[in-house]
């Protein structure tokens, strides 16, 4: 017998979301990608889940920009500690902003970590924050007025380098975060490299753009790509939005990649959440921080060192079926990580 590839079915899958933006607009009076009034979000749940791993740099100020959050929405916040080795922990279970924080008895890997905090989760919307993302204060009602049962949302981020401030903790820039920033918005490839995504070559200078140019992620629908960038790239779990239903159907996040290296367990989580019919959607107002670590040049060699074999783990997965129906595995996999795990709920 044979199967459709996951790479097959996402041929398959139009990403034509304007009806469902229009659609929210016409409902509630706010534009899609205008920042949203605590207000709007009354009566919606979400879970808001931050894998971490030795971010004490930074976790004391994002933590404090999620207390900051205006919203109405009910919201839990659960942080997941990947085995520190810093003072992540001590911080995230003294810090009021989470109301469930867990500590892994083990190192597991950042997809491990989300899965616990997915697994964990009551709300029918996800949202995973990275714990080195600083957030403006209307992302919350952002997520929670849009979200939907068969809808990923994208935020996006800009990147900042480390430099203590003089009360010790990361500085940030005057003004709010750059949407341009983002390599999904502004995007300058390199001339008579191979690309190593899609595997091209470019004789020639390019301005990317590319979000404007796909009409907001519409025309990367059928499996299309612009240049490097298809449609699961560009979900980026620094700041990601799933319908947990799905996200537990598909198995969530496979964590081979973490035992392999870095990167692309959210491509893929993207990949098998288009297959099972979520639309692909940007959020240009929900734009954070990321901030570097003060070994980010260390720390980026080693990832992209191990970039090659999580990129090929995931050409191994697209040529097998989508996944679904995989809501057991799931669970007994997570209860498994939460055995001699610390779990401290408030």
């Amino acid at each position: 017998m044979t199967h459709t590839s996951l790479a097959d079915t996402l041929k398959t899958q139009a990403n034509a979301h304007r009806y469902f933006t229009t659609g929210f607009t016409e409902r509630t009076g706010l534009g899609w990608h205008q920042p949203t009034p605590a207000g709007a979000s009354a009566g919606q749940a979400l879970s808001v889940v931050i894998p971490a791993r030795d971010t004490a740099f930074a976790l004391p100020t994002v933590l404090d920009s999620i207390t900051a959050q205006q919203h109405a929405a009910d919201v839990e916040v659960i942080l997941v500690d990947d085995a520190s080795t810093d003072a992540t922990f001590d911080i995230a279970r003294r810090h009021p902003a989470a109301t469930t924080v867990v500590r892994l008895a083990d190192r597991r890997g950042s997809a491990a970590a989300r899965n616990v905090g997915a697994h964990l989760a009551q709300a029918p919307t996800v949202l995973f924050v990275d714990a080195d993302m600083v957030l403006p204060s209307h992302v919350f009602a952002d997520v929670a007025a849009r979200a939907a049962a068969d809808t990923v949302l994208t935020g996006f981020r800009h990147n900042v380098p480390y430099q203590a401030s003089p009360c010790g903790g990361p500085l940030l820039p005057d003004g709010p975060p750059l949407l341009t920033a983002d390599h999904r918005v502004t995007w300058t490839p390199p001339v008579g490299k191979v690309l190593p995504y899609s595997g091209i070559t470019l004789t020639d200078h390019l301005d990317g753009r590319p979000l404007d140019a796909t009409d907001d992620f519409q025309n990367l629908g059928y499996g299309r790509s612009y240049y490097d960038w298809d449609l699961p790239r560009m979900a980026v779990t620094a700041l990601l939005t799933v319908p947990r239903e799905l996200l537990l159907d598909v198995g969530g996040f496979d964590e081979e990649f973490g035992a392999l290296g870095w990167g692309m367990e959210d491509t893929h989580l993207g990949a098998a959440l288009i297959a099972a019919g979520c639309l692909v959607i940007p959020l240009r107002q929900a734009v954070g921080y990321h901030l570097d670590p003060p070994d980010a040049a260390a720390q980026w060699q080693t990832k992209l060192a191990g970039w090659p074999s999580t990129l090929a783990h995931y050409r191994r997965l697209l040529a097998l079926p989508a996944p679904s129906g995989r809501g057991r595995t799931f669970t007994a996999t997570t209860d498994k990580h939460l055995t001699h795990a610390e779990v401290i709920t408030r």
